[in-house]
């Protein structure tokens, strides 16, 4: 037995109208058509469907059992239907990923290729942002989804925890401080340092270390765009920078990287916008949540860093 969807769909409007007048105008098909086509799903079921007269239309108890469940099985195939067209608009879309300075690190590859991997017909385009904008593209909206470092001034935005990362400073390879094996923020207080070209007060306060001044203000010397200008600057000798664990994957003669023991890590995160409705927005979120679930040796490595580590690992594909 081989039932036709076009049947059941005409059976179904007769059925819902119990009347072959309404259902064939609703259907734009003629009344003629429509009866020839119930008959003929009537002959294929073996079952009579419809009691009619002349003046009414009435379901037989298969009929109405009938009924029900041809109805429900259009509506799935519908959403069925409609869920395959909105994977395909999806994947013909393209999802513009914004980030600073070393996106997501070492958690960066596996997180694009495990989305990848879910979405290969979707094109990632990816945006760089310099200090001078720590929301990397959430603020004005220029961007999907981002990996960004807080504290950040961000309305309406949402986080999702990857990592966090220890602070350090970095001196010059002569300064007095360059020979100790870690430093304390209390050490640095004092020093002339290079902040960020940030109008984010909560951006410039973790890196300045605004909390442990007791309302004295730092001696900010001059602002940089981005981490190689602080190397250079370093390396000048003008002042210290206070920046992540992963500046040590850019090294940069006469320059050197110390721990500060007692400063709050610096936290990135994946983050986009609490309003958007876009699929592929909370699926690149839920991929990224996943990769740090599955990847602790990664994560390890990033918050209990090995100092002395000067170029960026090898990755193991995710």
């Amino acid at each position: 037995m081989e039932l036709q969807t076009r049947q059941l769909r005409y059976f179904v409007a007769v059925a819902e109208e119990l009347s072959f007048t309404r259902a064939a105008q609703k259907l734009h098909i003629a009344q003629q058509a429509l009866s020839a086509q119930i008959k003929q799903l009537e002959q294929t079921l073996g079952v009579v469907l419809l009691t009619r007269t002349t003046r009414s239309v009435t379901l037989t108890a298969p009929g109405a059992a009938f009924f029900e469940d041809a109805a429900a099985l259009l509506a799935a195939m519908d959403a069925a239907a409609e869920r395959a067209r909105s994977l395909q608009r999806s994947e013909n879309a393209r999802l513009v990923l914004g980030f600073l300075e070393g996106a997501a690190l070492i958690l960066t590859e596996p997180i694009m290729s495990a989305f990848r991997d879910r979405h290969p017909g979707v094109t990632i385009e990816m945006r760089q942002f310099n200090y001078d904008d720590p929301s990397a593209g959430l603020n004005d909206r220029s961007v999907d989804v981002a990996f960004v470092r807080r504290p950040l001034t961000t309305d309406g935005v949402e986080f999702v925890h990857l990592f966090t990362e220890p602070r350090v400073a970095m001196v010059r390879a002569d300064h007095p401080l360059a020979d100790r094996d870690s430093v304390d923020v209390a050490d640095l207080i004092d020093e002339l340092m290079f902040g960020a070209v940030s109008t984010d007060p909560l951006w410039n306060a973790f890196w300045e270390f605004e909390a442990h001044r007791d309302g004295k203000p730092g001696r900010v010397v001059s602002r940089s765009t981005t981490l190689l200008e602080e190397y250079q600057k370093v390396a000048a000798g003008v002042g210290i920078v206070v920046t992540v664990a992963a500046a040590r994957w850019v090294p940069y003669p006469g320059v050197t990287i110390l721990p500060i023991a007692d400063a709050a890590p610096s936290e990135v995160a994946v983050a986009w916008s609490r309003d958007t409705d876009s699929a592929l927005v909370h699926s690149f979120v839920e991929v990224a949540r996943q990769v740090r679930e599955a990847r602790p040796d990664l994560v390890n490595r990033l918050e209990d860093p090995d100092l002395t580590e000067r170029t960026m690992p090898t990755l193991i594909p995710y």
